[in-house]
Parts: C-alpha cells; structure tokens; sequence
C-alpha cells in the first residue's frame, strides 16, 4: 500500500493569519494564493503491516520531534477516516527551504495528505482532501489546486465547510514571483505560535480582520480582469497590514530583518523606475516579487544586485496535486 505525490506550495495575496478554532485549523477569515511552480514536495507513504510505529525521513534525515509529532497525528486522522490502523513509512524531498517563510509546510502536508490517502486507498474528491489536508497545515489545503486558490473559512463547528476552491486555473493569466532569499535559518516565532500570539494580544487584528472582505472582492475582480496593477496594489498592502498585526502584539514581534527591507525597497524603486512589480511577505524575512513576464530579466538582474539577496528563485503559476 504505497502511493507518491508532489504538491507544490503557494504565496498568499490575501493573508491567512489567525485561528477561530486551534486543533481543527479553522481560520478567522478567508485567503487567497497562487500555486508556484518553483518550490515542491514529493512525498512517498507507504503502509505497511509490520511496522509498529510510523517513520518519517525528510531529505534523507531521520525526523524525531515535534516535526515527526505532526506527522503521525496528521496520519492518525488518515486512519481514522480509512478505519485501518496501520503504520507507515514517510519518504519526503522538500525543495523549500523549511521555515523560513517559504510555506514549507503547505507543499509539505498537501503531498502527505494526498500521497497517505491514495495509499491507504481513500477516494476523496479535491474538496474533501483539502479539507483533510488543512488540518495537517492550514495554507496546504490550497495547495491542492493550481492557479489562484481561495481558502473559504467556513462558519460550521466542524470545519466541514473550510476548505480551498480554484478560483481560476494555472493558465489563466501569466504572472510571475521572484524569491528573493535574505535568509534560509529558521526564524524565531513559528507560523502557529506568531499566528496564536497576534490573536490574542494585537490591539491591530480586528482592523486586519475587518478589511479582509474587501481586499478579496477587489482582488478577485483584479484576477478576473488580469489587471495586474491593481492585483499588486492590494497584494502589497494586505502583506503590510498582516505584518503590522505582529508589531501591536504582546510581547511585539517581526519577521522581517534587515535584508527583507532592503529588498522591499529595491521592488518600490523598480515602480518608480517604471517597473510594475509588487512584494508580498509570509511569515518569514524573504520576500516574494510579482511582476509580469515581459519586466523577468529587469526584475531578476534588479533583486541579484541587491546585496541582501542570497539568490533569487523564479516561479510560474504552479499545478495542483500530482502523482508518481
């Protein structure tokens, strides 16, 4: 019983960032991403009678710890939705450099999801396994589509109703994102623990919440309209927003450093040259660029020059689920 998948992971234009629900991974508001095509995960699960434990081997290392922790919990609920305890054997090569704000876990527990699942022979439509994906890792669940993925929140105790939509496919419109890396350590506030702290103690989160609705209508008309100006104006904005949660926390926190300003920077100088290009920044100190395919080599050659950028990693909009 084996089964192998690859999922790519996804830069979010309207952010993902707080929780209704903690254990069942229930946003406070709905998302939108596009899938990259330049960063993935191909995951091997394999289930297997004799084993009494799991195991889990990432990029040829054993994993222990909270990493092989979420794993297996995440695979419990695989199991259960089987009916069959078996253990298994997790085989993953991450082409993400891991937690350091590339969404690695999105790639990650997208290809897990969808790999476990054929594995154990589950049939599950898409919105079913972005439904089971998202309780492994919130923004995976639009890992499972191609294209621009809205994540819709839900309002149901359950979660029955939360889980990731295409919006519009991967050939729908070629925009492109540059990877500027400033860093590939791991930062210091994870994802979930930044997440939970900004809810709790932000005198910003409900101005942040409160301007979601719109940013999505307008973003999505952006979309449809392949108007990429107005696309960028809200994607940069929206990040900003985000991260201005972080900073009216208790105890305050950023994720950026001083490479993530100077590349910021770098893109409004590339505007005020006459270059669209627009960031977006998760939860991490690099920095994604958007531009279209005509401004590449200007963008790229702009972002190299920038003596904070280790080296800079170019996307197209990226495929759903796929297997091996």
């Amino acid at each position: 019983m084996q089964a192998t998948a690859k999922a790519h992971t996804n830069i979010a234009l309207i952010k993902y960032w707080g929780k209704r629900h903690e254990s069942l991974i229930l946003p406070t508001n709905n998302s939108l991403s596009i899938t990259l095509d330049g960063f993935h995960t191909l995951t091997t699960v394999q289930f297997d009678e004799q084993l009494t434990a799991d195991k889990f081997f990432l990029n040829e290392q054993v994993i222990t710890g909270t990493a092989y922790e979420r794993v297996t919990t995440f695979l419990n609920l695989v199991r259960q939705l089987a009916g069959k305890q078996l253990y298994a054997t997790v085989t993953s090569t991450n082409a993400v450099p891991t937690a350091a704000g590339f969404a690695s876990s999105a790639s990650g527990f997208a290809a897990l999801a969808a790999a476990a699942a054929k594995a154990i022979q589950l049939d599950l439509t898409n919105e079913q396994l972005s439904r089971l994906t998202r309780q492994g890792s919130g923004s995976a669940c639009r890992s499972i589509y191609g294209g621009f993925v809205e994540w819709e929140k839900g309002s149901k105790d359950d979660g029955s109703d939360s889980f990731a939509v295409q919006i519009t496919p991967e050939d729908h419109w070629d925009i492109r994102v540059a990877a500027a890396v400033v860093t590939a350590t791991e930062k210091d506030v994870s994802s979930r623990d930044g997440m939970k702290r900004t809810v709790d103690t932000s005198v910003f989160y409900d101005g942040w919440l409160n301007s979601i609705s719109n940013d999505l209508t307008e973003i999505k008309a952006g979309i449809a309209a392949k108007d990429f100006e107005k696309v960028g104006q809200i994607t940069e904005a929206n990040c900003l927003k985000m991260h201005a949660t972080t900073l009216g926390a208790t105890p305050p926190f950023t994720y950026w450093n001083e490479g993530t300003m100077a590349v910021m920077q770098t893109v409004q100088q590339l505007r005020a040259s006459g270059t669209p290009a627009y960031f977006t920044i998760d939860a991490g100190p690099n920095v994604k660029v958007l531009y279209l395919p005509e401004d590449e080599a200007t963008v790229v050659d702009t972002l190299k020059a920038n003596p904070s950028v280790t080296d800079v990693i170019v996307s197209r909009v990226g495929a759903g689920i796929s297997y091996k």
